[in-house]
């Protein structure tokens, strides 16, 4: 559970507990000792034996033959996982009939929960929430309260073996996809998911939910302030102002410049993990129209280099969303992979539908993947590798993103140099230099325990990734870069690239708005280092967008009037012209050399003919900078879709089939 708005002046991170929980959950005897076994288990815990016979697959004998049995029974034992989840997850039996079966085996009913209503259950809202996590739920009936329980983990053995012992508990299994149809069917989590990051701290949400009069008011008195010294002294103020956009604009690019000339930090590789140590690791993507994606991005997650019994793969659609469901009906789904329905509650936004996702995870580690990511097979082992190697106050890694269709128009190419520059440039030297990192959209990899602390994702903020990179650093956490690339499709066309980077850039603004809410706290949190970090290069990429026809304008004012040989405008002469001069140059000379050095790194430099187009391409991202900022006022939290599955050229796929010829 979030901590509340009082404990964030920990700048070590608190270390917070959920509250007990009381009620109808079991406190002790067998079947608290069924939900404690059904946790994953810690990554560098050894493997446990549960108990010498594999009691969970009594009920498959003489259903199954006995070599597939001890099969499934040897990898268990290996894995550390319960023998019904390798039978399962391999496709051996669906869990449906495996459920059946074992209930009956036990004496036990299967609940469907056809008849049951909210009401049924007396657990609380935020209960319902932690028992998402473990698949086990209390309800009330009129023959008496019992309790619902999904096998996970070892729990089919545990209810197995206390059946074989005792007269039949008063326990009742369902199956995975039931049990979350259930919960999911009810407001209680959807409306988390939308309003609980605002609800618990609405100091850390730009969610529209309480009206704050003083803010308002203080905002009011500024503008007030400045509109009136610039009617007493125009001409001194656009001076100034000028210049403060002018020094940000510089600061912004030195910083780029110095996260670029950190160097490529060499780590040397840790052992392999064998699979008996690896925890469950789940995968979510949030999909809406994707139902030309969706088949690849299946494909990729099942090259995933993990065991497929500790991968745990979420798909999160909207309630009302028929392509994508149609997309999916069509395909062959892997037994990992379980569909979640977000009801239509709150903002249509992709961090709302991973928020509702989120109390499923079963994992003791979560990614986030977008519909056009192809990850690296390896990204889950090697996203360990760096959990393990930065220590336990790292609560995110994130893997370079790397654009694939380069070749689609001259924005995609840019888009390459662009991520190029920021993924595998100065992101990696802000990793070394400890700074918070304004996270990407994608292949996000967080620590499950400490995102759930943090509130998870902030439903109503449309770059959710930056936002949430520095809320961790104000709970004392830190993100970092490792070796991995996930391959993703850049929008080709202008109109689709506009929609795209306007959204950005109004996420920004609200990343930027929320975390300089008070100034104070922040730096009392996050330091000064997280406070001109957040400033410079948040604040610095909006406000040079923003700032780039003012500067321009004064050049060419300038210009003009130099050679006509006038002076009638002293706004425009004096150093103040040459500050703007110098920015403009500093901002190309940062951009271009941040860019070549990524491009060099991915061995691209045959792209960066695209970096001439730099001015023009800065009009262009000023122009979405101004549309957003109109978005911000009139429609803060309207989440522009991006079309996905229209590249027309793929460096990977091109690659592929080269090397399948060979």
């Amino acid at each position: 559970m979030a901590p509340t708005s009082g404990h964030f002046d920990n700048k070590a991170g608190p270390a917070r507990k959920m509250r007990r929980l009381r009620g109808p959950w079991p406190s002790s005897g067998l079947l608290a000792d069924i939900l404690k076994r059904s946790r994953p288990r810690p990554a560098a815990a050894p493997p446990r034996r549960e108990n010498d016979h594999a009691f969970e697959l009594d009920c498959l004998r003489g259903i199954l033959p006995p070599g597939i049995l001890a099969e499934a029974e040897r990898c268990a034992a290996l894995l550390g996982v319960g023998a019904d989840q390798v039978l399962i997850r391999r496709g051996v039996i669906p869990e449906t009939e495996y459920v059946t079966r074992l209930a009956h085996q036990c004496g036990l009913a299967v609940e469907g929960f056809r008849d049951i209503s909210r009401a049924d259950c007396p657990l609380s809202d935020p209960q319902l929430r932690y028992a998402a996590q473990h698949r086990m739920l209390p309800l009330e009936r009129p023959d008496g309260l019992y309790h619902v329980q999904a096998p996970l983990g070892f729990a089919a053995r545990r209810i197995a073996a206390l059946c074989a012992r005792q007269a039949r508990p008063r326990i009742r299994l369902a199956t995975r996809a039931s049990f979350d149809r259930y919960l999911m069917r009810h407001d209680a989590l959807v409306h988390e998911a939308a309003e609980g990051l605002a609800l618990q701290m609405p100091e850390m949400s730009c969610a529209p939910l309480r009206r704050d009069d003083s803010r308002k008011r203080r905002y009011f008195l500024r503008l007030l302030g400045f509109t009136a010294a610039f009617l007493l002294a125009p001409v001194l103020i656009m001076q100034l102002t000028g210049a403060v956009l002018a020094i940000w604009f510089l600061l912004f690019n030195s910083l780029r410049l110095a996260g670029s000339f950190a160097g490529q930090a060499r780590e040397p590789p840790l052992d392999r993990l064998p699979d008996e140590r690896l925890p469950v690791y789940t995968v979510m993507a949030a999909l809406y129209r994707e139902g030309r994606s969706v088949p690849h991005l299946l494909r990729a997650l099942a090259a995933l280099d993990y065991p497929r019994e500790k991968l745990d793969i979420k798909l999160l659609l909207e309630a009302d969303d028929r392509e994508t469901r149609s997309a999916i009906a069509r395909l062959d789904l892997p037994p990992n992979v379980e569909i979640l329905f977000v009801p239509p509650f709150g903002p249509r936004t992709k961090p709302k539908a991973l928020n509702a996702g989120l109390p499923f995870a079963r994992g003791e580690f979560v990614a986030v993947f977008d519909a056009e990511d192809r990850p690296d097979p390896s990204q889950l082992r090697d996203a360990l590798d760096a959990f393990r190697r930065h220590g336990t106050d790292i609560a995110c890694v994130q893997a370079s993103l790397c654009i694939d269709n380069s070749a689609d128009s001259w924005l995609a190419c840019m888009f390459t140099a662009e991520y190029a520059g920021q993924f595998d440039v100065f992101l990696r030297g802000f990793s070394q230099f400890g700074l918070p990192l304004p996270l990407g959209g994608s292949s996000n990899h967080f620590r499950t325990a400490i995102l759930r602390q943090v509130g998870g994702w902030d439903a109503y903020n449309v770059t959710e990734d930056a936002d949430l990179g520095f809320r961790l650093a104000r709970f004392g956490y830190r993100a970092v870069m490792f070796c991995s690339t996930t391959y993703e499709e850049a929008p080709a066309r202008a109109g689709a690239w506009l929609r795209q980077r306007s959204r950005w850039m109004k996420g920004w603004m609200q990343t930027w708005i929320v975390h300089m809410r008070s100034p104070r706290q922040l730096i009392r949190q996050s330091g000064f280092a997280g406070f001109f970090t957040l400033n410079l290069l948040v604040g610095g990429n909006v406000m040079t967008a923003l700032a780039y026809p003012v500067l321009i304008g004064a050049c060419l004012v300038e210009i003009s009037l130099n050679a006509a040989g006038s002076t009638a405008l002293e706004m425009f002469s004096g150093p103040f012209v040459e500050l703007h001069f110098a920015t403009i140059a500093a901002g190309y000379l940062s951009t271009v050399v941040v860019s070549l050095i990524g491009l060099a790194r991915r061995r691209l430099l045959h792209h960066a003919w695209v970096l001439l187009l730099t001015p023009f391409y800065w009009a262009c991202l000023s122009a979405a900078a101004w549309r957003a900022l109109l978005q911000l006022i009139r429609d803060p939290y309207h989440w522009e879709k991006t079309e996905h599955g229209l590249a027309q050229h793929s460096r990977l796929a091109a690659r592929t089939m080269t090397s399948g010829q060979k």
